[in-house]
């Protein structure tokens, strides 16, 4: 009796484990993912347009300003880096819309003539 337990209690930890990391990966309710490793990290998925001093407008990739490597961006980072942008003359108007995802689930923010706007 003793030598079939130990793989039957084996046997209903393995399910055990494995359907409390099934759970994990399952959006709760505002937020994006369940684990807290998910949830610390801010995540910007934004689309911004910047005018310039000349009046034409092109696509801008925030992005591109991070250092090499980067792929979060919260909002005090995105507002330094559209502050830099427009104070060094690049754009005179950056506007656009966003969606941020952190511990406090999914967020709209838009961005009005340079700043970040919840």
């Amino acid at each position: 009796m003793h030598s079939t337990a130990l793989p039957a209690v084996q046997t209903a930890l393995t399910f055990a484990l494995v359907a409390w990391m099934i759970t994990g990966f399952t959006p709760a309710r505002g937020r994006w993912f369940r684990w807290r490793m998910f949830c610390r990290a801010t995540f910007t998925i934004i689309s911004l347009t910047g005018t310039t001093s000349d009046g034409r407008t092109e696509p801008l990739n925030v992005y591109d300003y991070l250092s090499p490597g980067s792929f979060i961006l919260g909002l005090p980072q995105l507002q330094a880096i559209l502050d830099h942008l427009t104070r060094s003359g690049r754009y005179e108007r950056i506007d656009g819309a966003s969606r941020v995802l952190s511990a406090r689930g999914e967020q709209h923010v838009e961005v009005r003539d340079g700043h970040v706007v919840l």
